[in-house]
């Protein structure tokens, strides 16, 4: 069982009403542009983000058009994608990830930016306020520094014994330094020692976690980088191969990791629909506000938590919104 989780416009407004109730054909055929940093298999929530369009009474291939561009993982070349994007004269372009979105908002300063979802987008320079994004971008962020702090605090609940824990970071990601920033300060108070990990590829994750082992440390986090979110099946299979309890956002628990905390991102693709219609309707990005999920889900692989010999305090698992068996 799972709660529903929901978003709230910052500005105040009620939550999400139901994409369909305010559908409506589109007079004109739609140009959409998608910056993509990892690969169409790798997307937690296109067909999410599909289906949001479908039900507004877009119909791909008939009154609207999709030209995606995928980066593959590879960071450095979002910057030329964005180029291309914005020469073929797209209505509007979406993206994700903070990766994405500084790249697609580099390339242009006109042209209507949805951004599906990013970590923190005021802390990164994406948008200058919630209520008021000014600029050409809109779309959802949530507090990803936040949010890898609570983490943290999970992994001393479920093993008060933990001091040490490896933190698994892509250094081409520029949420880094607000990421570890919130999480040093949170393993400050918990008396935890943060061992950062890097790897931009996934052909690194093996020789990484390999030495993540030898360090023997009480757990890894994983961050929300869009490369691992991406191979959250990948990861979660090498940490389990090393037995090192995993953390990471609900993806990871599901995908065999031991603990997740975080957004239901397929929502937030389904809602990112909502801005393409809005602005394809002439609406500008800068008079929506940014939306942020106010409900945050905890997963707890009991599965994995067996093979690894580890007992789930009951005070956690009461908590728990999805428990895997």
């Amino acid at each position: 069982m799972r709660r529903r989780d929901f978003i709230m416009l910052v500005g105040g407004a009620g939550a999400a009403w139901p994409l369909a109730a305010s559908a409506q054909q589109p007079a004109k055929v739609a140009r959409i542009g998608f910056l993509g940093a990892s690969t169409p298999f790798g997307v937690v929530g296109l067909d999410r983000f599909r289906a949001g369009l479908r039900d507004l009474g877009y119909v791909e291939g008939a009154n609207m058009f999709i030209d995606f561009r995928w980066a593959e993982g590879n960071y450095a070349r979002l910057a030329e994608l964005a180029v291309d994007l914005v020469r073929l004269k797209v209505d509007v372009l979406v993206t994700y990830g903070t990766p994405g979105t500084l790249a697609a908002k580099r390339a242009t300063t006109t042209l209507p930016i949805v951004m599906v979802v990013s970590g923190d987008a005021v802390a990164t320079g994406i948008v200058a306020s919630l209520a008021r994004p000014g600029g050409n971008v809109t779309g959802s962020t949530f507090f990803d520094p936040e949010l890898h702090a609570k983490r943290l605090e999970l992994i001393k609940e479920a093993w008060p014994s933990a001091s040490r824990v490896a933190i698994l970071l892509n250094l081409d990601n520029p949420l880094n330094a607000p990421l570890m920033q919130a999480m040093g300060l949170t393993a400050k108070s918990l008396k935890l020692e943060l061992q950062p990990f890097e790897a931009r590829t996934p052909e690194e994750f093996e020789s990484v976690f390999s030495r993540v082992a030898k360090t023997h440390v009480d757990a890894i986090a994983v961050t929300s980088d869009t490369v691992f979110m991406s191979n959250t099946r990948r990861i979660a299979e090498i940490a389990a191969n090393n037995r090192i309890p995993l953390f990471g956002g609900v993806e990871f628990a599901r995908a065999g990791g031991l603990i997740g905390y975080g957004v239901n991102l397929p929502d937030l693709w389904y809602r990112g629909a909502f801005f393409v219609d809005k602005i394809l309707k002439g609406a500008k990005p800068a008079d929506l506000p940014i939306e942020r999920p106010t409900k945050f889900d905890l997963t707890i692989n009991l599965k994995t938590a067996k093979a690894l010999g580890l007992t789930v305090p009951d005070t956690l698992l009461a908590r728990a919104d999805e428990m895997i068996e």
